[in-house]
């Protein structure tokens, strides 16, 4: 597998050093290639997704990828892409984010034993130890504050934001130790990371030459991102895109997708999925000469829910999407884990008793203000027992329509849901 060709036709290589170099370098045998994610959160988001799979693709094309956690860089945070610096995490913080994005990195690497079997690391098992006054000598001494002031990050920081902390001016200098110290002690000769990260990857390679007299190498990718420049690391609403189910429902996060837009269908599926490039082109092609069947949408949040989620969620999601938004004939056929999402996405409340008339039922979910409001909505057509249209205002709602032998779904209308539990 020629895994830099591939990363280039899915529009994964944005800089990279010498790029002949780095191509002979790949061909010629397994190399240790990392890449950082620092826990400032119990989570990981949408952003580092991309970190996470470039690692897997170079995996699977034959190389050692190393998924480094920040337990050192985590405690300073990283001033690329943010105008205002960061809170400082504590070590009770660092060590509940640590624990919560360790089974995360662990999700999408094959540590299995073998020649290209991935490892997990923490930059502060070699960063604690180490003296202010070493750091400042062995480090310290081989950049400029030229080179430091040169990086973009610091640049939009001293110009646009609200200026700059020593702390936060010093994190390039952990993350160029870090390239240094994978270089000497486990051979690593490739760092990946976003397009912000050039300048920081691209000081580690200077270090490296200066302190080892080896060359190093480094590739980065675009940051995702909507056709209009927005970032895709929030959904219309501003909830971030967690990896982690409890931060965010693998519903939440098939539905994200669901709304991708028409033009961004094609590099997404490029980006974020295994698809060959072949199948990717053709369900774009596919996509674009019929857009409003939004079959690119759905085979897009199918695989990469699938990805982050597993099978059973993504196959759950679409479920739960096609209860809510149409597409299942019969909500009687809806998969147990697909009504779960349906029940944690939608209102919910108990039933008085069962064999209650629609119309009680409906005034208690409150789909109407009253019972008269009720009867309206029967005769006018808009009401809706498990998928069924009911206008029958003496039907009662009884064990037979108890799905799972606990559930019942209500409907007013195209959005108005209703859950309601057997007593």
């Amino acid at each position: 597998m020629d895994v830099l060709a591939d990363l280039d036709a899915r529009g994964l290589i944005h800089q990279t050093t010498d790029r002949r170099a780095l191509a002979q370098r790949l061909e010629s045998g397994p190399i240790t290639v990392y890449c950082g994610f620092d826990p400032t959160a119990a989570s990981l988001h949408v952003g580092n997704l991309m970190g996470l799979l470039t690692l897997r693709r170079l995996q699977l094309g034959g190389h050692r990828p190393i998924a480094l956690a920040g337990g050192a860089t985590g405690m300073v945070g990283d001033p690329s892409g943010r105008s205002t610096e960061r809170n400082l995490l504590d070590d009770d913080a660092l060590a509940r984010n640590l624990e919560g994005i360790v089974p995360q990195l662990r999700q999408f690497l094959d540590f299995d034993d073998g020649p290209y079997a991935a490892r997990l690391l923490d930059n502060r098992a070699w960063t604690v130890g180490v003296g202010v006054l070493d750091f400042l000598r062995d480090v310290g001494k081989h950049v400029t504050v030229q080179q430091m002031v040169g990086k973009e990050s610091v640049r939009n920081r001293l110009d646009e934001g609200d200026g700059l902390s020593y702390t936060e001016f010093s994190y390039m200098l952990l993350q160029a130790y870090d390239y240094l110290w994978l270089a000497e002690n486990v051979e690593c000769e490739l760092q990946v990371g976003g397009s912000d990260q050039w300048g920081n990857i691209v000081l580690g390679i200077d270090l490296i030459r200066r302190r080892l007299g080896r060359s190093a190498h480094a590739l980065t990718w675009p940051l995702l991102a909507r056709g209009d420049g927005t970032k895709y690391g929030k959904t219309a609403g501003g909830e971030t895109l967690w990896l982690s189910a409890d931060a965010m429902s693998p519903y939440r996060f098939y539905q994200t997708w669901i709304g991708a837009d028409d033009a961004d269908v094609g590099k997404l599926l490029a980006q974020l999925t295994f698809l060959d490039i072949a199948e990717v082109q053709d369900i774009t092609a596919a996509h674009e000469a019929d857009p409003g069947r939004r079959e690119g949408q759905r085979r897009l949040a199918a695989e990469i829910t699938r990805i982050v989620h597993g099978d059973g969620a993504a196959t759950a999601a679409a479920g739960a999407s096609e209860v809510l938004f149409g597409g299942m004939a019969s909500l009687r056929e809806v998969s147990a884990p697909a009504l779960a999402f349906v029940v944690e996405e939608v209102p919910s409340g108990q039933l008085r008793v069962l064999g209650a008339s629609v119309v009680d039922v409906l005034v208690d979910a409150e789909l109407a203000h009253s019972r008269s409001e009720a009867r309206r909505a029967l005769a006018e057509g808009s009401v809706y027992i498990n998928g069924d249209r009911t206008s029958d205002p003496d039907r009662l709602v009884g064990a037979n329509d108890l799905l799972y032998g606990r559930y019942v779904l209500l409907r007013r209308g195209k959005k108005r849901w209703h859950v309601a539990t057997a007593p």
